[in-house]
């Protein structure tokens, strides 16, 4: 399934579902971020949020997903989602083609940015014999799962390079890995933050395969260039010029005013981007080390934050905080006080 394709099949989803499902009998909905895979970065920032949330008293479910795509649409269309990890070259295609077609229009409607996150490198991890970029037409080529922003990165680059593969397999990356190793393909694509934890430990050997370097000019220019420093991963001795692309935190642009579910959801919103905001050097110490690269301002073009992140990330917001339940005596209970101290529990 081609590009605009694909979109249009999706949006056409995304419009029959509608605006976000409200909670029956008007109870505090469930907060949810949709991430990715279980070897990605996503989901271990997901993750970071969850334990960030958790000392303001919310409990967040981090959502495993196919990726950016199935994120997208879930912050527009799934119940009880607030959040979802997207990246960027996801919201510039969306842009171009909501400009040609009302029903794509339609589904990014209402979804707003929440925060700048990082680069995510593109990883290709091929059998030695292809050198660079180009060498994968007439290759049997893993483009990662459909509804993925591997699979949407993967299409667009090897359009824009003007390459055919013998074979476009909609494979996520941890399927692939073990069908490259066997020689039943000859490469996949994988979008995530460096060091992807898939590489890590399973036993790649760097005689038979390597990271494609991506030296593609046109490439270049659309995204951003990048190199993986060496010993990245175990199988990788020598620097790798690649290219990356943002990944962007997504939310919904609810109304406060409109009913229960949207004023809590709000809330849900404010209260996480007050935590991220003001725990940022916290994040960068302890969380996954891409937070290292998080700039809170690099707002991409073209897209407006949303309006309860805008009013969580004001100096005058309360929080809407209850300080988690700890047994007396509990080694974190002076950490979770000092938190509600500053943060107004």
């Amino acid at each position: 399934m081609r590009l605009p394709k694909l979109l249009k099949h999706l949006a056409v989803v995304a419009g029959l579902v509608g605006l976000p499902v409200i909670s029956a009998h008007g109870q505090e909905p469930q907060i949810s971020i949709m991430t990715g895979s279980p070897t990605g970065t996503y989901i271990q920032f997901g993750r970071d949020m969850q334990r960030l949330m958790a000392q303001c008293g919310h409990e967040v479910d981090v959502v495993e997903s196919a990726g950016s795509l199935e994120n997208f649409l879930g912050v527009r269309q799934r119940p009880n989602t607030q959040f979802g990890i997207v990246q960027n070259d996801v919201l510039e295609y969306m842009q171009t083609f909501a400009a040609q077609d009302p029903d794509i229009a339609r589904t990014i409607k209402g979804v707003r940015i929440a925060f700048p996150l990082y680069e995510e490198e593109v990883h290709i991890l091929a059998k030695k014999d292809i050198a660079d970029f180009g060498d994968l037409a007439g290759r049997r080529v893993a483009i990662g799962a459909e509804n993925s922003g591997t699979f949407l990165t993967a299409s667009l680059m090897l359009s824009l390079a003007g390459l055919e593969p013998a074979e476009r397999l909609p494979l996520a990356p941890k399927d692939a890995l073990p069908r490259l190793l066997t020689g039943q393909i000859d490469a996949f694509f994988y979008v995530a933050g460096a060091p992807a934890s898939l590489y890590l430990g399973s036993g790649i050997d760097g005689g038979r395969f390597h990271l494609l370097p991506i030296t593609d000019d046109t490439l270049r220019n659309v995204y951003t260039p990048s190199t993986l420093a060496a010993g990245t991963y175990p199988f990788q001795t020598d620097p790798v010029d690649l290219v990356a692309v943002k990944a962007v935190l997504m939310t919904y642009d609810y109304d406060a005013n409109r009913n229960a579910y949207h004023r809590q959801s709000c809330n849900a919103v404010s209260d996480m981007s007050a935590l991220i905001s003001t725990n940022l050097d916290s994040l960068k110490q302890y969380g996954h080390p891409k937070w290292q690269d998080v700039d809170l301002g690099a707002i991409p073009p073209g897209w407006d934050v949303g309006s309860c992140v805008t009013r969580g990330t004001s100096a005058d917001y309360e929080m809407n905080c209850t300080a988690p339940p700890s047994a007396e005596g509990d080694a974190n209970d002076s950490y979770r006080r000092s938190i509600c101290a500053v943060m107004g529990c």
